[in-house]
């Protein structure tokens, strides 16, 4: 009988695992966050916020990395992505993005992300030994009942097979991709297939704005509350903020940093 990805993950039975078990990963310790969904100005007093909790979560000298996991803003208007930019440059980080629906301006545009946030579609990099891979998993800007386009799985066929199987491996895209998870894409276990020979270590969504995780060992597959000043968490959670993650011994955890949005601003639209 032929298991899925995430019942290859649950038992204990990823490949990856098996081939990378004499493996020594790193430590590492990076900031992660998605959902951020700037409006306008009113925001900004927010963004201030979380700009300087940033800071002083990343103080040590070893956290200098940044993943910002899709919906940067509202409605992909080239103010918006421009005043995010600027904000996230701030955190004097260095940022890793990849784009959400919310990201693009219309279904078949998505220029203004392209220009502001350049090589933020498909791409990989390393950190202290660990390899990165940022993917695309929008459909344009649909929200749910979205596939993974063509484009990011002929992506991956081409540049996986270059990285290596043993070092440790961490993947982020917008759409959550574990099993269960509201707003999985249709096809997201054709994109986990073709990580099952790697040494996945955790994979950190977002889109769904609230906590999940889908655990084994040292994997996480992982969604988290959402770092918006106007947007609710789908999991009922009132609180709003980034994650601390860290990997000891080459087992990876995350610590949520809250930041705080209560403050007067005149009320905007309502989440999807």
């Amino acid at each position: 009988m032929k298991m899925s990805a995430g019942a290859l993950l649950t038992a204990g039975l990823w490949p990856g695992v098996l081939a990378a078990q004499d493996a020594l990963a790193p430590d590492i310790s990076f900031l992660c966050v998605n959902d951020l969904h700037y409006i306008n100005s009113n925001c900004i007093p927010f963004f201030q916020k979380m700009v300087m909790k940033m800071r002083i979560a990343a103080a040590g000298p070893e956290t200098r990395l940044l993943l910002v996991v899709g919906d940067v803003t509202d409605d992909g208007t080239p103010p918006q992505l421009m005043a995010m930019h600027d904000v996230i440059k701030t955190t004097a980080l260095t940022p890793k993005y990849v784009i959400g629906n919310q990201d693009w301006t219309t279904d078949t545009d998505r220029r203004f992300f392209d220009t502001i946030y350049p090589n933020s579609i498909n791409y990989t990099f390393e950190q202290n030994g660990w390899q990165f891979v940022g993917l695309d998993s929008t459909d344009g800007v649909k929200y749910q009942n979205t596939s993974i386009t063509k484009a990011t799985l002929d992506w991956v066929d081409a540049n996986l097979p270059k990285l290596d199987k043993k070092r440790p491996m961490i993947l982020y895209t917008h759409f959550p991709m574990g099993e269960g998870v509201t707003y999985r894409p249709k096809n997201a276990e054709d994109l986990m297939n073709r990580f099952k020979e790697h040494n996945l270590r955790a994979v950190f969504n977002g889109h769904y704005q609230g906590y999940t995780e889908r655990t084994v060992g040292d994997y996480m597959i992982t969604t988290g509350k959402c770092c918006s000043f106007r947007r609710d968490n789908y999991d009922g959670t009132p609180e709003k903020g980034f994650y601390i993650c860290k990997s000891r011994d080459g087992k990876m955890s995350r610590e949520f940093v809250e930041v705080d949005r209560r403050q007067p601003a005149p009320a905007t639209k309502a989440s999807i």
